[in-house]
């Protein structure tokens, strides 16, 4: 049996995912945005947001406009290049899996 890929458990996660998905897709991102696109609480987000910036993935920006705080969200270029691996693991390991089993 060939050796399955690891996917990297930072970005395996649910919610870090789709996070890293939609900030792949612009410049950056308020956490206002990623909270309604997600439908994710404050608290889970946060928590989320912080994993992926320990990791190195995301980088963050805290700023005020108009005396309002705004937090902005980044993907690196560490952050991209993991991505890229773990799309790469992935698409290994679904035509693995559609090659025996569908």
């Amino acid at each position: 049996m060939p050796e399955l890929p690891e996917l990297n458990p930072v970005i395996h996660g649910k919610l870090r995912l789709a996070l890293l998905s939609l900030l792949s897709g612009v410049d950056a991102a308020e956490f206002t945005w990623l909270r309604e696109k997600t439908g994710s609480t404050d608290g889970n987000l946060g928590a989320q947001l912080m994993k992926l910036e320990e990791a190195g993935y995301v980088a963050v920006e805290k700023r005020f406009v108009l005396r309002k705080p705004q937090t902005l969200y980044r993907m690196t270029e560490a952050g991209r290049a993991a991505m890229a691996e773990y799309v790469t693991a992935l698409r290994e390991l679904l035509g693995s899996a559609a090659a025996s089993s569908f």
